[in-house]
């Protein structure tokens, strides 16, 4: 269907070949049997002003006065549930449990949902006994984080014979993909960083702060969120004799917004 001059209005939404986006009409300016169309591209904002002849004013298609309804129903129904999923939090505070395979006790709701989430900037050592789910707050914490947008880059930094167990856990009772970086991965991948490409990690914390280039390349990244377990492995003789453990722990502080460190180990909290 041909488009005709009376239809160009201001405001409508035209589009053809001749136009490098769809465009909102501003005005129209006549000059003799061509026009000036004035108007400003809907995906860059970038105003238009083409002079167009009758023969290229044919070629415009112009979107209707009134949008129809006849949308692909099963699409428009996955485009609000994607909406409300996006915004469940605001409303369900255990929101991150609807989409986990765990069944929290009390203190771990209450250690994810009364201390971690208050803060801004989550800067804290959960120092709790063996066997108390340790792990589950700390799943928790990244869905919760994750579902609100908080975090997309995280980082577990866990003894060597344990890395393999938060990968499957994190898998199992999350759905959380990480990605287990050993020396082989670095070797195999010379010249590029692949703490940059990966944005779920796990690595092993004698490894990572004994090894330079492993410790140097992870140092040029940065994360949103970084997960230590044992965390008193990282702890220092004195505030002169830091270990390497604690000197990769305060560096990965730096580079990061938020920060969990967990431990079982009864220390001198230093």
């Amino acid at each position: 269907m041909s488009t005709r001059f009376e239809q160009l209005a201001p405001g409508v939404v035209v589009r053809g070949p001749l136009l490098p986006e769809p465009v909102e009409v501003i005005t129209t300016i006549p000059m003799g049997e061509s026009i000036k169309l004035v108007g400003k591209g809907l995906r860059t904002s970038q105003v238009y002003d083409p002079v167009l002849s009758p023969s290229q004013i044919e070629q415009l298609s112009v979107s209707p006065t009134e949008q129809p309804f006849d949308g692909d129903a099963v699409r428009f129904r996955l485009g609000v549930e994607a909406a409300r999923l996006g915004l469940a939090y605001e409303y369900d505070p255990y929101f991150s449990l609807s989409i986990a395979r765990v069944d929290p006790l009390p203190h771990q709701l209450e250690a994810v949902y009364e201390y971690f989430l208050a803060l801004p900037r989550i800067r804290f050592l959960l120092a709790d006994d063996p066997g108390a789910g340790k792990t589950i707050m700390a799943g928790l914490l990244l869905k919760e984080l994750k579902v609100r947008g908080l975090v997309q880059r995280t980082l577990i930094v866990a003894p060597a014979n344990l890395t393999f167990q938060w990968q499957r856990e994190m898998k199992d009772k999350f759905r959380e993909q990480f990605e287990v970086m050993r020396g082989e991965i670095l070797r195999s991948q010379y010249g590029q960083n692949p703490w940059q490409e990966k944005s779920q990690v796990v690595t092993s914390v004698s490894w990572i702060s004994r090894i330079a280039d492993a410790k140097e390349s992870l140092l040029r990244s940065r994360w949103d969120l970084v997960i230590v377990d044992e965390a008193h492995k990282m702890s220092a003789y004195s505030q002169d004799k830091k270990t390497l453990a604690f000197q990769l722990g305060e560096a990965l502080s730096e580079r990061t917004d938020h920060y969990l460190l967990m431990t079982a180990t009864p220390h001198k909290g230093d």
